[in-house]
Order: C-alpha cells, then sequence, then structure tokens
C-alpha cells in the first residue's frame, strides 16, 4: 500500500476562497526512541561486548575453573591455606594471626592463633576439598568459600569461635 502520511496546517497558512485555511504537507514524521528502548540497546551492546571479551580470552565473564578441588593442603593460619600451588584466604572472615605476624598498625583479631590453625586442620581432614574463587585479595592470595564433606569452612571457624566475620556478608546455616 504506501506510507502513510499526515497533514499538517500550519499557523501562517493562506486562505482558500471559502476562508478555511489551506493545508501543506510535511511529510511523514519521524520516530523518536522510548528512553526503554535506549536502555534495551545499551544493555544489549554491553552484553555482546562482555560475550565478544570471553569470545577472544578476555575477562568478560567469570572463568570456567572458578570451581576448583584441592588434592594436598598446607594450613598456614586459621583462615589461610595451600592448595597445591595456589594460596587461599577463605571468604568472609579473619582469624587470629600468629605471632609476629600482625602487620603494624592494623588491629589483628583476638584469639588463640594455633587453636585456629588446628580446627582449621581439623575441618580441611574431614574429606576432600572443594573450592569456588569469588575474588583476589590486594597480596594475590585466591579468596574462597571452601567445603569439607559438606561443611563450608568459614562457618565451620565462625560456628567454633575460631574467626569472626569480616570483609562483607557471609551467610551461615
Amino acid at each position: 500500500m504506501g506510507d502513510v502520511h499526515k497533514f499538517r496546517k500550519l499557523k501562517n497558512a493562506r486562505r482558500n476562497s471559502r476562508g478555511s485555511r489551506l493545508t501543506h504537507w510535511r511529510g511523514p514524521t519521524r520516530r523518536r526512541w522510548t528512553r526503554v528502548q535506549s536502555v534495551v540497546v545499551i544493555i544489549g551492546l554491553l552484553f555482546g561486548a562482555s560475550l565478544g571479551l570471553k569470545l577472544i580470552g578476555g575477562t568478560g565473564f567469570a572463568s570456567e575453573d572458578a570451581s576448583f578441588q584441592c588434592g594436598s593442603i598446607r594450613v598456614i593460619d586459621g583462615d589461610t591455606f595451600d592448595c597445591g600451588s595456589i594460596h587461599i584466604r577463605l571468604s568472609g572472615i579473619d582469624a587470629p594471626e600468629l605471632p609476629g605476624h600482625c602487620r603494624q598498625g592494623r588491629q589483628c583479631t583476638q584469639g588463640d592463633p594455633y587453636a585456629a590453625m588446628q580446627n582449621l586442620q581439623n575441618l580441611v581432614a574431614a574429606g576432600s576439598v572443594q573450592c569456588h574463587k569469588t575474588d583476589t585479595d590486594r597480596y594475590g592470595r585466591t579468596v574462597a568459600r571452601c567445603t569439607s564433606n559438606g561443611v563450608d569452612l568459614s562457618c565451620g571457624q565462625l560456628s567454633a569461635g575460631q574467626a569472626v566475620r569480616r570483609y562483607g556478608y557471609i551467610l551461615c546455616l
């Protein structure tokens, strides 16, 4: 059929012999984008850019190897252990530091660091340790939520009184 065109009357239009205004063709009206359409396009572009980074090897999404299982474990203190060659810091908790490990000017968690370390050793000895990386701290350690025999290690340290909640929210059931 064809496009439907609207006619508009101009304010200063000439009048015909009967006194009515003559209409002048203004052409088709342009549709403007709504705010919602603009937001949808922007979100689509951001998603496409993220997907493109993922395809070319960038850091668009979390990597597939964010979850891993630990074979050999060496407990360093109440909230840190080595999982093979990976240095793990338990997410959401802070345990007492071993003597000489508390930086000057920092208020370290009170308690028995050896009891915290022993409790973490008991927790990891209960079964295989499965970890999910959540972050990397300023020292290059992998921050992770880890479980051993179905028990969250951070929650296990909290429930035993060997650590305190720190660095965000952690849900323990």
